[in-house]
């Protein structure tokens, strides 16, 4: 049985609207890099594919995000809508970070979503490359945490 407090609005049906604000959200959640906030966000039993590995469950999400923020440092992502219907939305994402080495890279990826009626997110497909780059290359340089509202996306960036 799923609490009221575990409610994540917007709630499907979703409109062009309340997917977008859905995804900000996911967006502004993830720049926290804080596993355990993060996967407050995903029912207690969602399933991933996340590149090669499957997770199961909040505990299981909390390890894969803790071990990605362990190794991609000063991670900076950008999401934006590709499609919706009803209780799933699909977005194009791209992220920026360097490994222990200083070595950066650019992810690119798309994310396939399914909710539940509360909101929450309980399948979860994310297909991801790593480019990397050098510095200079970099397009997301606001400070580490929340995309300012007047900071460009994708399309803006030409990515």
């Amino acid at each position: 049985m799923t609490t009221e407090s575990e409610q994540r609005p917007p709630l499907p049906p979703f409109t062009r609207d309340t997917a977008m604000i859905k995804i900000r959200k996911a967006e502004d959640a993830w720049n926290t890099r804080d596993p355990e906030k993060v996967s407050l966000a995903y029912t207690r039993d969602s399933r991933w594919r996340n590149r090669f590995e499957f997770v199961r469950g909040r505990e299981e999400i909390v390890g894969l995000l803790s071990r990605k923020w362990a190794r991609e440092l000063e991670y900076r992502l950008i999401k934006e809508l590709w499609a919706f219907g009803d209780n799933r939305i699909a977005v194009r994402f791209a992220y920026e970070y360097h490994d222990q080495t200083g070595n950066w890279f650019r992810a690119y990826g798309n994310e396939n979503w399914e909710f539940d009626e509360n909101g929450l997110m309980a399948v979860r497909h994310a297909s991801i490359n790593d480019l990397p780059i050098a510095e200079s290359e970099r397009k997301f340089h606001w400070p580490q945490g929340r995309r300012p509202d007047d900071y460009p996306g994708l399309s803006e960036l030409g990515l």
